[in-house]
């Protein structure tokens, strides 16, 4: 679970990365110089690797701590198994 402190930054982010993907609707719509729109998706595509940076950060820090504290193995090979699907698609056998 995310602290508030987190979710309002997480939040603000995603509010802002919204803003420019509605720029980058305009931008196509007005028919703007195509690397010009591809800086800005490229631009929005790092600040939404922020914000997954963020929500990982998190969920290390909580849920994955938390399993590795539990002693519980299946809890924490979960946590794992969770973490390596999501960062390369790695998933454990059995």
């Amino acid at each position: 679970m995310m602290d508030e402190t987190m979710k309002a930054k997480s939040v603000d982010r995603l509010k802002r990365i919204e803003g420019q993907v509605r720029g980058v609707i305009r931008m196509i719509e007005e028919d703007r110089y195509c690397m010009d729109i591809l800086a800005q998706t490229r631009s929005v595509m790092a600040a939404m690797r922020k914000v997954e940076d963020q929500v990982m950060e998190n969920h290390l820090h909580t849920c994955v701590r938390e399993a590795m504290a539990s002693g519980d193995e299946r809890e924490r090979d979960a946590k794992i198994d969770e973490v390596m699907t999501v960062l390369g698609g790695i998933r454990k056998n059995g």
